[in-house]
């Protein structure tokens, strides 16, 4: 909680710190539309699984090169063994899904000098570097039912078979992307994005561990369901390969933005150098 109280505060900050400058016509406010998808543990492929994903955005021009941003994104994602065209993890059998929410703040380094509704400066290419906290919560579906996996603890945390704990649901993250974009008109411009969110967890989809909990003691410990969980091998097997340790999960946001000023742009006099 105080991890998101302290992410509130410096968005807050840094839009009341935009608008004590005097600043609106730098200030832009608009949406973010386009799709999310994950890698990790049960899925490696790039736009497998894309959901829509949208949320709010709001830039602060400090000069032509240099943006500061806050974002506040929602987005869904999921992978399922089932899909998976090797024989090995269709028989390992795990699924999972999980809305997140995630809030940013960082920087765009522009390529090209840029301005809103400049005849001139029209468009720029940019690169993106953030930090961010994300809210997520893998569920599962077990015998009809949508299932929290967290407080299960289905690779033994919080049990004698580990020393771990159950892992937070918030989380955090460092969004890195690039994107392009181009005013239209006067106050409003257009863009495209494509964003890496690099965590510091490998339960975004609660598989890790390399091999399967003693589903005994788990069972004992944390409860059947847990146990059932843990291991949903079609075979049966207790000594199938669950995870990947040596690897985190990551997610990707790619889509369009479209913001509008929130003052006259032409009071903006950048220094173009």
């Amino acid at each position: 909680m105080k991890q998101w109280l302290l992410a509130g505060c410096l968005l807050i900050g840094g839009v009341l710190t935009a608008q004590r400058q005097t600043n609106l016509s730098r200030s832009e406010l608009g949406i973010m539309v386009g799709g999310t998808y994950y890698i990790g543990d049960l899925n490696s492929m790039h736009y497998k699984n894309t959901h829509l994903a949208g949320g709010l955005l709001f830039r602060y021009n400090i000069h032509s090169r240099l943006t500061w941003r806050s974002n506040f994104t929602y987005g869904f994602i999921e992978a399922d063994d089932a899909d998976s065209k090797k024989d090995l993890l269709k028989n390992r059998n795990l699924s999972f899904q999980t809305k997140l929410f995630e809030l940013g703040s960082g920087v765009e380094f522009s390529y090209f000098p840029f301005q809103v509704g400049h005849d001139r400066y029209k468009g720029t290419a940019y690169l993106l570097a953030e930090i961010a906290l994300v809210r997520i919560n893998p569920t599962t579906n077990y015998n009809g039912d949508k299932v929290e996996l967290q407080p299960l603890g289905t690779e033994g945390q919080g049990t004698s078979l580990s020393d771990k704990s159950n892992y937070s649901l918030t989380q955090l993250a460092f969004p890195l992307g690039v994107g392009f974009r181009v005013s239209i008109g006067k106050r409003a411009t257009f863009g495209m994005e494509y964003g890496i969110r690099f965590l510091f967890t490998d339960y975004l989809d609660d598989v890790s561990s390399y091999r399967f909990a003693d589903e005994t003691v788990l069972a004992a410990e944390n409860g059947p369901i847990a146990a059932d969980l843990s291991n949903r091998s079609l075979d049966g097997s207790r000594f199938g390969r669950r995870g990947n340790t040596a690897s985190r999960d990551w997610y990707a946001f790619s889509g369009a933005t479209l913001t509008f000023s929130l003052g006259n742009p032409e009071n903006c006099h950048f220094k173009t150098r």
